[in-house]
């Protein structure tokens, strides 16, 4: 089996296509100010290019007992409460995952790597 891909219910699918598809799904949830981290290199990157898959390591996914467990690092705006933000990433995860590869999800790990604050 190759590293960058994962096999479940009977498919092989890259570690790439399910990344774009978590962080796709994170970063349309309200106060995810970026999936990866806050760094400004990724960040111009993502502005000035079409590219939207997730930095190396933003998102990493196992299969264990035949579920796909999904961990994502993002960062997130401030002035949102941490457990109703995680809890919204963790849904949108793991419909986002369900419908498009369809398989189950048996965890989504949200990790609050850094905070951006709004300029004033």
């Amino acid at each position: 089996m190759d590293s960058n891909e994962i096999v479940i219910s009977g498919i092989g699918v890259s570690k790439g296509v399910v990344s774009t598809i978590v962080s796709l799904a994170a970063s349309k949830v309200e106060g995810v100010a970026s999936v990866g981290g806050n760094d400004i290199a990724s960040n111009l990157i993502s502005v000035f290019t079409q590219k939207r898959t997730a930095p190396e390591g933003a998102v990493e996914c196992v299969v264990a007992d035949g579920r796909l467990e999904v961990t994502i690092h993002v960062s997130v705006f401030y002035g949102y409460p941490f457990t109703q933000l995680a809890d919204e990433v963790r849904s949108a995860v793991a419909s986002a995952v369900e419908e498009q590869v369809g398989v189950e999800v048996g965890a989504v790990n949200v990790c609050i790597d850094s905070l951006v604050f709004p300029k004033e």
